[in-house]
């Protein structure tokens, strides 16, 4: 059985880009945080299943709950940054962006005491206006980004962009993309993915478009918040109906969908998964060749 991906965007339930212009970034210290016991709960659910996953942790939450961060290392998942700030990405300069990267990475390399290599940008905040980030990435020594979603949606999306995984070269060097997952349905492309999309469908659905991406041969890039298991989080006041409506759908059947996701499909951390796929800069023989002196 192919091997998937299994990622967690580690925020709090006030810290999401559709609560930002209620929440401000100095009063997350004054709200009620759960991410560590909701975090805890996948935890507990991926031993269970015997799955290694990769955790894309914000860097304010690393450096606010280092235990939690210490508990994610030793139960042997991979670490990437999920920024320090959950800045859009295209909101920022390159400068900016830098700063955030560059404070999130060393905020869990302190931790861990491991090099942090992979990257997700808060609501796949990388699109055609933001890719000068990847460059960015590179120079940073991120190696593995996952914020690609080759669809078209109000926040983010690339449509139309590849949805392999694929090396993307920048003047500074390679960082290897594996996109959100996409699956063709009735001549439609649907999100695979996770997060909001898993809530919402019917289980037959996610399962069904899952299984057409790995006939297919490739492995599904899928994501949770650890929010998303807590249909108990205290309401963020204020806030558009369209954003309450995307955080709070289906948080009640979350938690038995993942179990049921857990049992029916194989999946890991995303290194290993490349790895099993023999992708990445290790298995990349144009990478590996000697320059040539001039």
């Amino acid at each position: 059985m192919l091997a998937n991906a299994f990622s967690i965007d580690v925020e709090d339930y006030f810290q999401v880009s559709g609560f930002e212009s209620r929440v401000a970034r100095g009063d997350w210290d004054n709200r009620p945080s759960r991410v560590v016991k909701n975090t805890r709960r996948l935890l507990e659910m991926l031993e269970k299943h015997r799955v290694t996953a990769t955790f894309f942790v914000l860097g304010w939450v690393a450096e606010k709950f280092p235990e939690l961060v210490a508990d994610i290392d030793a139960g042997g998942h991979e670490i990437g940054t999920h920024s320090y700030w959950h800045h859009l990405i295209y909101d920022q300069t390159p400068d900016e962006f830098r700063d955030d990267l560059r404070r999130s990475r060393d905020v869990l390399e302190n931790i861990t005491g491991r090099p942090v290599i992979a990257f997700r940008a808060p609501s796949f905040s990388i699109t055609r206006r933001s890719m000068w980030a990847l460059e960015i990435m590179a120079e940073e020594g991120i190696q593995f980004d996952s914020s690609i979603f080759p669809i078209r949606h109000d926040r983010y999306g690339i449509p139309g962009a590849r949805c392999e995984i694929h090396p993307i070269k920048t003047a500074a060097g390679t960082v290897w993309e594996f996109p959100m997952s996409v699956a063709r349905l009735s001549g439609i492309s649907l999100p695979a993915s996770g997060g909001g999309y898993f809530r919402l469908y019917p289980y037959r659905l996610t399962e069904r478009l899952i299984t057409s991406i790995n006939r297919a041969g490739r492995p599904v890039m899928f994501y949770v918040h650890p929010w998303e298991l807590d249909p108990s989080q205290p309401d963020v006041r204020g806030v558009s109906w369209l954003a309450r409506r995307r955080h709070r759908i289906n948080l009640r059947s979350t938690e038995t969908k993942l179990e049921r996701l857990l049992s029916d499909f194989r999946f890991d951390s995303m290194a290993n998964v490349m790895r099993s796929q023999q992708i990445g800069p290790e298995f990349d023989a144009e990478a590996q060749m000697p320059s040539t002196a001039k």
